[in-house]
């Protein structure tokens, strides 16, 4: 068992025993799905548009080199800059270095989990740069030093009390239970800091290839703020966020608020295009859009586990998975938590270090039921766990499985075993869990059911006696 597996099990430890954040957690997500089912209904069809949303995604990966080439092609030709970033150390080497040429002191920036996953305010706080998240939640849970715990409600884990004495502690407001009144605390801070970036740092939901402009979705207005007031925007996105046409967005903006959300469509759904143009009162002097890759074209190489990338990262998924409600967000280590970063995270930072997030599910479908595009999550979940042990075969588990079928297809052996297993079962009660018990990994969190007195066959033959 590597570092990242001995870290995620402590931490699902730790959390699952905490019976109080989970009961939280449950209770944040039961107002989601009463809303949730509210607006799916409120479709002519939610099925059609999951295979109609599913089909646009395919198109667009599938079709990715030429929806990207257009998609680049129109920002420069409105004078944005565009820059190809292979990898996370790419991407990050590249802002710095605009916000050096600048000569940048305070930087605001909008939710991003694509500049979560290269870890950007680390390198840009390392090069000697202010970093202030403008979400109300990505900037609570960067006051705690903490990665968001959800991908669409980055401080879902805490209560209204925490958030106060975080508040109280870090910004010397007076403790308060009220929302608006915590929302105002943070937005006093806001506002000043809006005024004194000289860099704004998005990320985007959608990149329409058709007209060359990303797609924000929100709910506060921070990112326009975030987008229009500095003079640099600097927009990092990945390069599987690209969809064909402008038009698409009439499904998808509804979509991503329903099934990430419960909401008939987010409050401000912003397009943009490229820097200030002439005779336009505002917006940024220069525009920057980072294309990133970081292994996706490897998971897009691979034509069985290639529909991952059709993911809008609603958070859907992670709502529905019981693992998540029962582990939270932060035991998972990554950027990306839940069924869909058990997915891809093995893909993106390695099968061997991250092959147990995909052993960490029950397989129950409920993901791949929920998600808005129809990725086959559970399945693929599977495919990793097949890759992983056919990259690195478990010698142990496969002599296991072995004997398992040679017994099976003996039913007179088979029977014998049982018979051997009803005089061994008090030993086994004795050492379980202990260091003589060869099945300590299994029964350190588990019980074996006993074993029956008497077998069916054993039965059936008193049964059948004159």
């Amino acid at each position: 068992m590597n570092a990242h597996a001995r870290t995620f099990n402590e931490a699902a430890r730790q959390q699952t025993a905490d019976l109080r954040q989970r009961a939280w957690i449950q209770t944040a997500l039961s107002g989601y799905y009463a809303k949730r089912d509210e607006f799916k209904n409120r479709f002519q069809s939610w099925p059609a548009a999951r295979d109609t949303a599913a089909a646009i995604k395919w198109e667009a990966v599938n079709h990715l080199d030429r929806y990207l080439d257009e998609f680049a092609s129109r920002l420069e030709a409105r004078g944005t800059s565009v820059f190809w970033a292979p990898d996370a150390q790419a991407a990050r080497d590249y802002i710095v270095g605009v916000a050096r040429e600048h000569q940048v002191r305070s930087i605001i920036k909008s939710k991003s989990m694509t500049a979560e996953e290269i870890h950007l305010n680390d390198a840009l706080e390392q090069a000697g740069f202010e970093v202030v998240e403008s979400d109300l939640g990505e900037y609570i849970v960067q006051l705690r030093h903490e990665p968001p715990y959800h991908l669409v409600f980055p401080a879902m884990h805490l209560t209204r009390q925490q958030i106060s004495n975080l508040f109280h502690d870090r910004l010397g407001s007076a403790p308060t239970d009220n929302p608006e009144d915590l929302t105002m605390i943070a937005r006093r801070v806001m506002r000043r800091k809006y005024c004194e970036a000289d860099m704004g740092i998005s990320g985007a939901n959608f990149a329409i290839a058709e007209t060359g402009m990303i797609s924000i979705t929100e709910n506060e207005g921070n990112a326009r703020l975030t987008t229009s007031l500095p003079k640099v925007h600097v927009a990092i996105v990945g390069i599987e966020k690209v969809l064909p046409r402008l038009s698409d967005l009439a499904l998808f903006l509804p979509m991503l608020a329903t099934a990430g959300a419960g909401q008939p469509i987010t409050c401000y759904n912003t397009l943009y295009g490229g820097p200030r143009q002439p005779g336009e009162p505002d917006g940024p002097e220069e525009f920057h859009v980072v294309l990133l890759d970081n292994r996706r074209t490897e998971l897009l190489a691979d034509a069985e586990q290639r529909e991952a990338l059709h993911c809008i990262r609603c958070g859907a998924c992670l709502n529905v998975c019981p693992i998540f409600k029962n582990v939270g967000g932060h035991s998972y280590g990554t950027t990306y938590q839940g069924p869909i970063g058990s997915v891809i995270t093995p893909h993106l930072r390695g099968l061997q270090d991250w092959k147990h997030l995909s052993q960490a599910s029950s397989l129950c479908g409920a993901c791949t039921e929920t998600c808005p595009v129809k990725i086959n999550l559970h399945h693929h979940l599977l495919h990793n766990r097949r890759n992983a042990v056919r990259e690195r075969p478990a010698r142990f588990e496969k002599l296991i499985q072995t004997a398992f079928v040679f017994v099976m297809r003996r039913p007179r052996l088979y029977e014998w075993i049982g018979r051997f297993g009803r005089i061994l079962q008090p030993l086994q009660r004795l050492v379980r869990g202990t260091l003589l018990d060869p099945l300590r990994a299994w029964t350190k969190t588990r019980s074996f059911p006993p074993v029956a007195e008497k077998s069916f066959r054993e039965l059936w033959r008193e049964r059948k006696k004159p």
